[in-house]
């Protein structure tokens, strides 16, 4: 089944690139991941602000900033965990400098090829975009000082993996800063099973606690949640996927689909 889930991400972010940028992070209507194309709804917040931002590797794919709370230095060696186009490694290359260091590892080629081209006209030398999973990451140990991600963990069928694999590659006392989707109780099922909105960002999400065990599992430490807001998915795309009736019950339990920014330590 992972391996399935895994085909259907691919799918759908390469879509994604051959749309081009401006688009959102959210599921289908129609044709696969027709929305994010279209970009009629959106999870992500601007990082037009931001020293280092380039339009041109922004898909509008995140959930939050994650490099704007992840105590980045001059000199650091960064890790971006699903890169895409580029977006956060840029960000990040901006703030370590000439003599740091910027790795992403995306497992969609399409995005890994186009994260490279934004690279060469740029023209740095201190970046490197490599195609590879969260869940085996073509990393060394104890390499990594900083780790961040947008929106991309719960795209992962192992969280548990994820999370471990980001523990082996950080060096000691490294930390991480991700923005990721969570679940404040249940979704419907018709949400749970459709592959569309696991590729949107939102199937494939952990209750919030459980997401916050997995890290605490994973050995990290000082796990600190320095941001959370719900986000507003449209009635439209909820009523794909399950009756009038669940959509209203959703709606008024106290259950919620929630952005979330967590750090934490090795």
């Amino acid at each position: 089944m992972s391996e399935e889930i895994k085909d259907s991400v691919k799918k759908a972010y390469t879509e994604v690139v051959n749309s081009g940028p401006g688009c959102g992070c959210g599921p289908a209507t129609g044709s696969p991941i027709q929305e994010i194309i279209e970009g009629e709804w959106s999870m992500s917040e601007s990082y037009s602000a931001l020293d280092g931002y380039e339009e041109e590797a922004d898909y509008a794919l995140g959930c939050g900033l994650p490099t704007q709370q992840a105590k980045i230095k001059a000199g650091d060696t960064v890790l971006d965990l699903g890169s895409g186009a580029g977006n956060d490694v840029f960000v990040a290359r901006k703030i370590v400098g000439d003599k740091g260091r910027v790795i992403g590892v995306d497992m969609t080629e399409a995005m890994v090829v186009k994260a490279n081209e934004n690279k060469e006209k740029l023209g740095y030398t201190n970046i490197d975009f490599v195609l590879g999973e969260i869940e085996d990451l073509p990393v060394e140990d104890n390499s990594v000082d900083v780790a961040v991600s947008n929106c991309v963990m719960n795209l992962v069928p192992s969280k548990k993996k994820a999370y471990e694999e980001t523990f082996r590659v950080l060096k000691p006392n490294g930390h991480f800063n991700m923005s990721d989707i969570v679940l404040r109780g249940e979704l419907p099922k018709g949400i749970k099973e459709a592959a569309q909105m696991y590729a949107g960002c939102i199937a494939g999400a952990l209750e919030k606690e459980e997401y916050l065990q997995v890290i605490k599992d994973a050995g990290f430490k000082n796990i600190t949640v320095n941001k959370e807001r719900a986000i507003e998915v449209p009635d439209h795309v909820f009523l794909q996927y399950v009756t009038p009736s669940e959509l209203e019950e959703f709606k008024a339990s106290n259950n919620a689909i929630v952005s979330l920014g967590v750090y934490a330590e090795k």
